[in-house]
């Protein structure tokens, strides 16, 4: 789990050109935080939103847990505290940490191919998981990604990133997510820099020039109102809920009869 230091107000454009060079100026995180996950496990990593590490992600990776998904499981905090809407627009910042995980998930494939690894994103965390996909080399595939409430635009082109994922991408989308993916991406913008409402809230929608073969691993997951028996109401983190991620997700990773009942 990376530990950053945070830049806070300071826009000296000295610092953020070292910043861009290097990424989060973090301190050296234990070995369990950096060791590639051992042969033969699940290894789960998840990408939080702008408002970086919370309470709320590390219930979504317990919950998977529980629903019998990861032997080792992680938060890598990509704000570099760093937090909200300077994250949102701290753009070239956002794009050596893709690279940075993307060079992560590559230690993890190499070391220990027998490992099945999951990338799970929310918010602004699913454009910068897209970039790390399309940042690895192209011999190194992943097994499965999650992406709720996703941030970035609706006709973001998916097919370079969803080359390296061999089974399923879930996209957990939702009408109900006005206020932060419907006028908030149109004010503030999308994690890729669009003034539009978010894929997470109107839908993921291919290009005309996508790779149509790709994109049939991505499934699109949109709300309904049955969810709210599992705690998901339908707004931002609503699957993410407790309930939600261990009864539905985590039953739908591993192929699993979902327990719609």
């Amino acid at each position: 789990m990376m530990r950053a230091v945070t830049l806070g107000t300071i826009r000296a454009s000295s610092l953020l050109l070292l910043f861009v060079a290097v990424g989060c100026a973090a301190p050296a995180t234990p070995p369990a935080a950096t060791d590639p996950a051992a042969a033969g496990t699940t290894y789960v990593l998840h990408l939080p939103g702008v408002a970086g590490e919370t309470s709320i992600d590390r219930w979504w990776l317990d919950a998977l847990h529980q629903g019998g998904i990861g032997t080792k499981l992680e938060v890598y905090d990509w704000t570099c505290n760093d937090r909200g809407i300077d994250a949102l627009h701290a753009t070239a910042r956002n794009h050596v940490q893709a690279q940075l995980i993307a060079s992560r998930i590559t230690r993890q494939v190499r070391r220990h191919p027998s490992t099945h690894v999951i990338l799970t994103a929310v918010s602004g965390g699913t454009g910068v998981a897209v970039w790390a996909l399309e940042r690895l080399p192209r011999d190194v595939v992943i097994d499965q990604v999650v992406l709720v409430a996703p941030a970035f635009a609706p006709d973001y082109d998916l097919s370079a990133a969803l080359r390296h994922v061999k089974g399923k991408a879930y996209a957990f989308t939702s009408p109900v997510d006005f206020i932060v993916l419907g006028f908030g991406t149109s004010v503030f913008g999308t994690i890729d820099g669009k003034y539009t409402e978010a894929a997470g809230f109107v839908g993921v929608q291919r290009p005309a020039h996508a790779d149509v073969t790709q994109y049939q691993k991505l499934i699109e997951l949109r709300y309904t109102p049955s969810w709210i028996r599992w705690g998901n109401l339908g707004d931002h983190t609503g699957a993410m809920s407790v309930a939600f991620a261990r009864e539905y997700v985590a039953p739908l990773l591993e192929g699993r009869t979902l327990r719609e009942q």
